[in-house]
């Protein structure tokens, strides 16, 4: 009972922290446990596998190892996810808690990490990457859709794929499916998918699981 007690108030804190100072103090405090609180069986915590598994349906058609920039990597869940698939691909994390990108290169899945703040440009060139990964940093209290949305798709290569999730309860009033068309009528980028999964399942957590391919460079 403590345990549960315990998961509900640091994702409760994650989804009502007022700014980035504070998303930063709690996933500073929460990394040691946060794979434990959120990963474990019990949690049903569905949304890295989901987005690892889109990214590599999205790897098939590709001659070459693709490379993949898991952003808001936290403590590399996504990462080794793709890992475990066997596919050969160079990944890169990046997160704004350094506590969290320890735990991340623990994990041995990454071939680099970075401190990153996803709420401003990126300090990467354009056209680095095949796939861009963000799973679970898209909810309330963290990253809004601008400018994070239009610098993942500067960073993609043309073709290249955004995988990303969004909880549901914000896809709209977050401003994240405005977004998302502004970007597909300026001709940069086009859905592929963006279909409403649980998050964890059976918590009642859904999110949009979002797909864009870059049409444009």
């Amino acid at each position: 009972m403590t345990q549960v007690i315990s998961e509900n108030r640091h994702l409760a804190g994650a989804r009502n922290a007022q700014s980035k100072e504070a998303c930063m103090k709690l996933y500073d405090e929460w990394a040691a446990s946060y794979n434990t609180d959120l990963a474990d069986a019990s949690q049903n915590y569905m949304a890295p596998i989901l987005t690892a598994q889109t990214a590599i349906q999205a790897t098939i058609s590709n001659e070459k190892p693709p490379t993949i920039l898991d952003a808001g990597c936290g403590t590399g869940l996504v990462g080794e996810a793709l890992a475990k698939a066997g596919f050969a691909m160079a990944i890169d994390g990046a997160d704004l808690s350094p506590p969290m990108l320890k735990i991340a290169e623990d994990t041995g899945v990454y071939r680099n990490l970075m401190l990153a703040d996803l709420t401003q440009p990126l300090s990467a060139p354009d056209e680095t990457y095949d796939i861009i990964t963000c799973c679970g940093t898209f909810t309330r209290g963290h990253v809004g859709p601008d400018p994070a949305l239009r610098e993942f798709v500067r960073l993609l290569k043309k073709g290249g794929v955004i995988v990303a999730t969004v909880l549901q309860e914000i896809w709209v009033t977050g401003g994240y499916k405005a977004e998302v068309e502004k970007l597909a009528a300026e001709g940069l980028a086009s859905v592929v998918s963006a279909e409403v999964k649980d998050y964890r399942k059976g918590a009642g957590d859904k999110a949009t699981f979002l797909v864009l391919r870059k049409t444009s460079s």
